[in-house]
């Protein structure tokens, strides 16, 4: 079977949409699953539907130690790659298939470091996008600007900037638009801090500096999107369907949604409304990641310990089941939604949202894998709904208490504290590894024999966990205690159907 290329697919007759030259406006820092199924997605889109006319030049940021190399196998396959967007739509179930032509190359910037640099001197080049990873925008003082390249990514996004200054410092408009997709609050503001610090250690001077703050602009964005990568399993079936050879075949949901932090501007060079993208333009992107984080991260936070305690594993299976689908839904909008900022009926719509992509038959998304690092999840997903909630009503929202039990209950049935986590034994029978920080579960181990009423306050007095006490929310702990002796006695099914 002949590997996916231009050549393979013009032998086919293939009559899709395929943009084979185009200049090379796009500079992308990251070459994995994520971007290839949405930053590279959007993109061919814009080509298709908007005009948009550009490459994606992608760029490996991690060293090759194991003799695979995917900027090799990116290479040999014309940089083409075959994305299933699927899920439900609407009430429907979608599997959309579209081959994705917008990349032109791959480099590796360890082993190709001249070759990224020299794209610098590129004029048409305009747009940088990058995902490398939640550490991946960090400073690393140790970092020198003689390296080829340096460890951390800002330091080599300063040496590029650097290389972009020198050629076209003097012009207007050759600065870059930045598009920062990691996972971690105001990435582009971040991504911009660390620049100016390696530009002020590297003393490059304050004509660049200037230049950095004036021509450049760092947008924070906000991505959302499951991304499921490559199907191993399905592989050699989809493969056989297409007649050609794809290594490089990814998955994602069909959702998808980006929200960009920067001027209007941004909306004239680039036409995600005119290629209908759901992608929003913004001065603020902060309401709609307080959105994200509370209803969708903060719905599976809430729902999977006590759904998997009551014996549920997929997260779909779950919205099969009317108690545990009733209990998530009375969580959102009855309980989450009436703390957001945003006008309700954009929160109930992304609700809506949120319960197809959970229903999603291409996804087996594990509640134990939801499980990992609750105690962080929790405070950052469901307790500021909590106290939200209680500044507003002045009650306590009945749905989030009792996941905080569950959630306890989750951790105290934990028996063995060993280098994998913590073992507990699951109601239903079998067993289940509890992952979190070190210390969370000695906390559980040491408490393990504790009464509930003991439990509870060492729990909601834990000022490391929660950065508060929460004994301080009016009738917080007393309700707690409750719940959990009843789930003690009957379980959180039967404490999920009080709630209802």
């Amino acid at each position: 079977m002949k590997k996916l290329c231009y050549q393979t697919l013009k032998d086919q007759g293939y009559e899709g949409y395929l943009l084979e030259n185009a200049p090379e406006r796009v500079l992308q820092f990251g070459e994995g699953n994520f971007l290839r199924a949405f930053v590279d997605y959007f993109i061919d889109m814009m080509n298709e539907k908007a005009g948009f006319n550009s490459k994606v030049v992608l760029v490996q940021p991690i060293a090759n130690h194991t003799g695979f190399s995917l900027a090799d196998v990116i290479n040999e396959q014309d940089g083409l790659y075959t994305l299933y967007l699927r899920g439900f739509e609407n009430g429907r179930k979608v599997n959309d298939k579209r081959i994705i032509s917008c990349v032109s190359r791959c480099l590796n910037v360890h082993s190709d470091y001249e070759q990224v640099m020299a794209c610098a001197k590129n004029p048409d080049l305009r747009f940088i996008a990058c995902n490398t990873t939640e550490a991946g925008i960090a400073y690393d003082p140790s970092c020198e600007f003689t390296q080829t390249p340096p460890s951390s990514y800002p330091a080599k996004l300063t040496q590029f900037l650097y290389r972009r200054y020198q050629a076209f410092g003097q012009e207007t408009g050759k600065g870059f638009i930045i598009l920062a997709c990691e996972l971690i609050d105001d990435n582009g503001k971040e991504l911009e801090k660390c620049v100016l610090k390696y530009a002020k250690q590297w003393e490059l001077g304050e004509d660049f500096i200037h230049w950095i703050e004036k021509e450049n602009i760092f947008c924070s964005t906000l991505v959302d999107r499951i991304v499921t990568g490559y199907p191993r399993a399905e592989a050699a079936a989809i493969n056989e369907a297409n007649g050609y050879e794809d290594n490089l075949i990814d998955t994602g949901e069909i959702f998808g949604f980006w929200v960009i932090e920067g001027p209007q501007s941004l909306k004239e060079e680039l036409p995600f409304a005119q290629a209908g993208l759901p992608v929003l333009i913004t001065d603020n992107h902060k309401p709609y990641k307080q959105r994200k984080v509370r209803i969708l991260n903060g719905a599976h936070t809430s729902m999977v310990l006590g759904a998997y305690l009551a014996g549920q594993d997929i997260v779909r299976d779950c919205m099969h089941d009317d108690t545990i689908l009733k209990f998530m839904n009375k969580t959102i909008y009855d309980e989450i939604i009436p703390t957001l900022s945003l006008p309700k009926e954009d929160c109930m719509d992304f609700a809506a949202a949120v319960t197809e992509r959970f229903k999603n038959p291409f996804i087996d998304h594990a509640l134990l894998s939801i499980s990992l690092n609750s105690t962080s999840k929790w405070r950052a997903r469901v307790m500021p709904s909590l106290e939200g909630y209680v500044e507003k009503f002045h009650k306590l929202p009945k749905c989030i208490t009792a996941s905080f039990a569950f959630y306890i209950q989750f951790y105290h049935l934990g028996r063995e504290l060993t280098d994998e986590g913590l073992t507990a034994v699951r109601p239903n029978g079998g067993s289940y590894v509890i992952s979190d920080d070190r210390s969370v579960l000695e906390f559980y181990y040491q408490h393990r024999d504790s009464s509930v009423k003991d439990l509870v306050h060492a729990v909601c007095t834990n000022k490391d966990f929660w950065g508060r006490d929460l004994t301080e929310i009016p009738g917080f702990e007393e309700a707690v205690i409750s719940i959990l002796e009843d789930i003690q006695a009957t379980g959180t099914y039967e404490e999920m159907k009080k709630c209802l």
